[in-house]
């Protein structure tokens, strides 16, 4: 197998609930509650350098949160499902895990710490609210203002998704960014994978 890198958002892909909620067909909460008001993990996809996405690399392995018990709490916090119908995360890590951490190369539990910790580093409503990008569901300039304040950051480039929330507006759905094979620090992108939402000159950041 090529040696992999993640593209990450937050680093994985960082996704912002407010915008997830606002579309089509809408969101449940977590059986916990709702979540707080900050991006949530969308997921940790290791990459090939021409950023294709290896996926399903070992259908034998199942997760086993024994293995990652002292990471649950974090996971409810960090990385929430806002799928319908409601429910307490375990679905969506165990589909991440077959789908795309048994390409990555690392165990369960240094695959959750990666995506964990590669969030923790961007910080990105605090990085954007600094700047005054705010959910308030203003709109801001795609390039010159969003795109340049994750930037000067993180040090590179990230990748925006957009999605359209029920009145066909452009908003700021994920964000990208690329870290090391074991997901300890954020690089630059050797390739962003392509294939989501395209965003406008100017998308609206909707309040959650």
């Amino acid at each position: 197998m090529k040696k992999n890198i993640y593209c990450s958002a937050n680093t994985q892909h960082i996704k912002w609930p407010g915008s997830y909620c606002s579309a089509k067909p809408g969101c449940c909460f977590p059986k916990n509650g709702k979540p707080a008001k900050d991006f949530t993990i969308a997921g940790l996809w290791p990459c090939y350098l021409n950023a294709t996405i290896p996926q399903f690399c070992n259908s034998h392995s199942h997760l086993n949160l024994d293995k990652a018990s002292n990471l649950t709490k974090s996971l409810q916090v960090n990385w929430a499902s806002l799928a319908c119908p409601s429910s307490d995360g375990l679905s969506l890590w165990a589909r991440e895990w077959q789908q795309h951490g048994t390409c990555s190369g690392l165990n369960q539990l240094d695959y959750f710490e990666a995506a964990l910790r590669l969030k923790k580093q961007v910080n990105l409503l605090k990085t954007l609210n600094n700047a005054g990008i705010q959910p308030n569901g203003r709109f801001y300039k795609t390039g010159v203002v969003v795109e340049e304040t994750i930037r000067k950051a993180v040090g590179y480039m990230p990748g925006l998704w957009c999605n359209e929330d029920k009145l066909g507006n452009r908003q700021l759905y994920q964000v990208v960014v690329c870290g090391d094979f074991h997901g300890k620090m954020i690089i630059d992108c050797p390739g962003i994978p392509t294939g989501k939402g395209e965003c406008a000159a100017s998308i609206k950041f909707p309040p959650f």
